[in-house]
Formats: C-alpha cells, structure tokens, sequence
C-alpha cells in the first residue's frame, strides 16, 4: 500500500492509502477505454479508386460501396487515375465522375468537386444530415 497525493490544490491537501500499481493500470484502462469510444464518432475518409476505362458492372460495384460508406457517416474521397494515353481523354474521365456524382445525389453532398492534379482527378463526398 502506498500513500498517494489525489488532490494537491485542496485546501488541506487530500492524500488516499491505495495500491498505487493498480490504481494506474485502472487510469490506463480508463483512457483506452475513452480512446476506443472517441473513434466511433470521428469521422474518417475512405477512398475508392477509378479508372476511365472501368466497365459498367464495376462501376456500379464501386457506387455500392460508396452508398454505404456514406451511410456509415463517412467521407469519401473517389479518385480517377489516368496512365499513358488516357490523359488525352480527360472527357471520359469527366463523364465518368458525372455519372458518379448522379447516382449517389440521394446519399450524399459533394464536398469538393472534380479537380484534376496531374494524373488524378478527384472528388470528396460528404454524407447527407
């Protein structure tokens, strides 16, 4: 057992007889504990990666999974990478993104829209309140 100063500032100071090991391995349960609650409730940014010459049937895989992460609060950042001589179709990329944003309207608001950064055209979407 030990002597353990709980509450210096109190006028007089209040001091506890406990076992001070498992009185700290009790605090670090407690932050792990609120650590694990906290993470719950941020908000985190998943991301789903395009190509301009993905087929229909992944495509609309790709919107699903969008749809439900948006409707497990999260952002989504959907990216579009060009590689070779697909930069010269930077239209086909832009349609694409455009049918995107169409389909998932009624599950989310487009945060940033289409921008492109070298080889990458992306977007964030935020879910709806």
């Amino acid at each position: 057992m030990d002597l353990v100063e709980v509450d210096p500032n109190a006028k007089p100071p209040v001091c506890r007889i406990m076992d001070y090991g498992k009185y700290k391995y009790q605090q670090n349960k407690r932050a792990q504990e609120a650590r694990r609650k906290q993470s719950q409730t941020v908000v985190t940014l998943k991301e789903i990666k395009l190509r301009p010459r993905t087929d229909e049937h992944d495509l609309n895989l790709k919107i699903r999974n969008v749809e439900k992460f948006l409707a497990n609060r999260n952002k989504v950042k959907i990216s579009l990478q060009f590689r070779g001589r697909e930069m010269r179709h930077i239209d086909l990329g832009k349609k694409m993104m455009d049918r995107v944003v169409e389909e998932i309207k009624d599950f989310g608001i487009i945060e940033k829209n289409p921008t492109l950064a070298g080889r990458f055209m992306t977007m964030i979407v935020a879910p709806k309140n």
